[in-house]
C-alpha cells in the first residue's frame, strides 16, 4: 500500500489533536518536504531526514513564533513515525535466543552497576515490551528508528504520561549504551508525551485522622510517618531503627529518591506509640539471632564493608515482615521489610471505613503533608527540603492547592 496524503490525515484524525490543528500539521509537512525539494504530489512519499528535518526547524525559528516551530517540529515527527508504521517491508525474522542473552546481560551489568532491584525490574519490563515491539528483531540489526519508534508508539497510540515514556527511554538507553554498546542518545529525537497536568488528592486534616485511627498497627504507623515527616512509602518501609532519632524528634531517611539522604520531621504524637512498636520488633530481631538467620538485606558496599552489620539491632528493619522471603537476587532466604502492597490494601480498606469518596491513595498522605504546612505558612522551600525535592517547581504545585484554601474567594452568585 502506497503512503499518501489522505492516509497521513486518517492517520491525524485518529490521534488526540485538536481538529483545528490537524490541516496546519498536514500543511507543515509539505513544507518540510517542498523545502528539502522532496515534494511528490502523487507518488509514494518519503521519510525526511534527521539532518533536513534539523534544517528545517532551524529555518522556521529565524520567521515563526516558537509555539508554531513547535508544531511544526511535531508535525514531522509524526509524519516519519506514519511512514515507518506503514512500510512493507516484510519483516525480519525473530531472534528469540539473542533476546534472551541480552536480557541476562543487561540484569548482569544493572547488579554490576548497583542499581536497585524495583530498578532492574522495571527496566527489564521495559526491554521486554520494547521486543515485542521489534517482534524480537534480531539484536544487532537494532538502530536508532527502533527506539524513536517506540517512544513515539507509546506517546501516540498509548498516550502514556510523560514520566511513563522517560522511565522507558531511561531503560533504553541503559540497553543501547551498556548492553549494545551505541551510545544512540543524540539521535533520539521521538514525539514527546503530552504533559497532563492533575492536581494531587489532599486529604482534609480530620479525613487524615480518620483514615489513621482505621488503619490497623502497624499500617497506622507508616500511614502516620507518611503524613506527619512527608516520606513515600518507599522511604517508610526503608527505614531502619537507626534512623529514628528520638531525642530530637527526627527521621533520617537514607537513599531517598535520586538517591539522595535528608532529615525530616519525627510527629511528637509517634514518638510513644513508636517507641512501644520497637520494643515488639526487638523480640523478632532477637528471634532472628537466636534462630542463626541471614542479616537483613544491606547496600552493597556496606555488605562488602561490614559483613555482619545486617545481624546488628540498629540496621535492622523498622517495619520488619513477620514472614520470611526469599531475596530474588542471591536466593537467600531473609527477613524483609513489610511490602508497599499490604500498606497500599490497608490504606483503602481504611478509607471506605472513613467514608471518604475522595480517590486518594497512600501517597496522598506525602501531598496531604506538603499542602498543609504551606497552609499553615511555613516558607516553601522548607517544605521543598522536607520532602527531597530537587527542584523548587515540583513542589511548587501544592501552592495551588494551598492558595485555594487561603485566599477563600467568595462566587458572586453567593453574594448578597
Amino acid at each position: 500500500m502506497k503512503n499518501s496524503w489522505h492516509n497521513f490525515t486518517d492517520y491525524l484524525n485518529k490521534l488526540p489533536i485538536p481538529e483545528k490543528a490537524k490541516p496546519f500539521y498536514v500543511s507543515w509537512v509539505k513544507k518540510a518536504l517542498c523545502w528539502t525539494n522532496k515534494a511528490q504530489k502523487k507518488s509514494e512519499l518519503s521519510p525526511i531526514s534527521e539532518n533536513n528535518r534539523k534544517r528545517f526547524i532551524k529555518f522556521l525559528e529565524t520567521r515563526y513564533e516558537p509555539w508554531q516551530v513547535a508544531q511544526a517540529e511535531e508535525a514531522i515527527k509524526l509524519y516519519n513515525y506514519f511512514i515507518s508504521s506503514v512500510q512493507t517491508s516484510s519483516p525480519e525474522k525473530p531472534d528469540q535466543a539473542a533476546w534472551s542473552y541480552i536480557k541476562e546481560e543487561a540484569c548482569r551489568l544493572m547488579r554490576l552497576r548497583h542499581l536497585s532491584y524495583r530498578t532492574e525490574k522495571t527496566y527489564l519490563s521495559w526491554i521486554e515490551k520494547f521486543q515485542k515491539f521489534t517482534n524480537s528483531k534480531a539484536p544487532v540489526r537494532l538502530t536508532a528508528r527502533d527506539f524513536q519508534d517506540f517512544l513515539t508508539h507509546l506517546a501516540v497510540e498509548r498516550r502514556v504520561a510523560p514520566s511513563t515514556q522517560n522511565q522507558a527511554l531511561n531503560a533504553l538507553v541503559f540497553l543501547y549504551k551498556h548492553v549494545l554498546q551505541q551510545d544512540i542518545t543524540a539521535a533520539i529525537d521521538a514525539v514527546r508525551a503530552r504533559e497532563r497536568r492533575r492536581l494531587p488528592v489532599v486529604l482534609e486534616k480530620e479525613e487524615v485522622e480518620r483514615v489513621l485511627q482505621h488503619m490497623p498497627y502497624p499500617y497506622h504507623l507508616i500511614g502516620g510517618l507518611m503524613y506527619g515527616g512527608g516520606l513515600r512509602l518507599s522511604e517508610a518501609l526503608n527505614l531502619r531503627v537507626k534512623d529514628v532519632n528520638f531525642e530530637k524528634r527526627q527521621i533520617l531517611v537514607r537513599a531517598g529518591k535520586g538517591d539522595k539522604d535528608r532529615v525530616t520531621i519525627l510527629p511528637e504524637k509517634l514518638a510513644d506509640p513508636l517507641w512501644e512498636h520497637l520494643q515488639k520488633v526487638r523480640q523478632l530481631y532477637e528471634f532472628d539471632r537466636e534462630e542463626n538467620l541471614p542479616g537483613i538485606h544491606l547496600p552493597e558496599a556496606l555488605a562488602r564493608k561490614y559483613p555482619n552489620a545486617g545481624k546488628e539491632w540498629g540496621w535492622y528493619w523498622l517495619f520488619p515482615s513477620p514472614k520470611l522471603s526469599v531475596d530474588p537476587r542471591t536466593l537467600t532466604v531473609r527477613r524483609h521489610h513489610l511490602y508497599p502492597t499490604s500498606v497500599q490494601r490497608a490504606f483503602k480498606r481504611a478509607l471506605a471505613k472513613a467514608g471518604i469518596e475522595k480517590p486518594a491513595n497512600v501517597h496522598s498522605l506525602r501531598h496531604s503533608f506538603a499542602t498543609h504546612l504551606l497552609e499553615a505558612g511555613y516558607h516553601i522551600r522548607t517544605v521543598q527540603e522536607l520532602l527531597g525535592h530537587k527542584h523548587i517547581q515540583t513542589t511548587m504545585i501544592y501552592t495551588h492547592l494551598a492558595r485555594q484554601k487561603l485566599l477563600k474567594v467568595q462566587s458572586p452568585l453567593d453574594r448578597e
